[in-house]
């Protein structure tokens, strides 16, 4: 059972469309179905091409936000990592990082969740297909695992700034 007095938000963004760039809308899928509806009703999830300015609006009343993204540099099968640094975020006209979200959010609002980042390892990004490669397939279920039971222990504390790196090997 989560701690339904931390307000969370679980974005997950990439293409579809673009084999393993998908793995964000993906993992959200596969988190929708693997969580029962108790839990499901104490967490917001969301599904995007990519990162937009109204998502610092969306995640204003959250206590947490974690970004769900395929990562071709994250180390197998991913890597998750708290946001500690944001004032070096470049905003862009057409996509945000998720840095750059929760700058804005501080910007306009004077105040953000804590944030972290879900980078799931994928390895086919150059064609149309909407299929992830099996291996990205693989991390992305390994991900849904470690986050549940992130979730469920309620170990995001144990994340911190200066060590802000949890990775599991497959």
């Amino acid at each position: 059972m989560f701690d339904s007095k931390v307000k969370t938000i679980i974005i997950g963004y990439g293409n579809p469309g673009r084999q393993d760039d998908g793995l964000g809308p993906v993992f959200i899928n596969q988190l929708t179905e693997q969580l029962s509806e108790k839990n499901r009703l104490q967490l917001r999830l969301q599904s995007n091409y990519q990162l937009t300015v109204e998502d610092a609006y969306d995640i204003l009343e959250f206590d947490q936000v974690i970004f769900v993204d395929a990562s071709m540099n994250a180390q197998a099968p991913f890597t998750f990592t708290k946001i500690t640094e944001t004032h070096n975020s470049g905003m862009g006209s057409h996509s945000l990082t998720p840095n750059a979200v929760i700058r804005l959010c501080e910007t306009l609002y004077g105040t953000g969740p804590k944030a972290f980042v879900l980078a799931i390892k994928g390895y086919e990004f150059d064609q149309f297909d909407e299929h992830l490669s099996t291996k990205a397939n693989t991390n992305m279920l390994a991900a849904v695992e470690f986050l549940i039971t992130f979730l469920n222990d309620g170990l995001f504390e144990g994340v911190d700034g200066d060590n802000h790196q949890a990775c599991a090997h497959a």
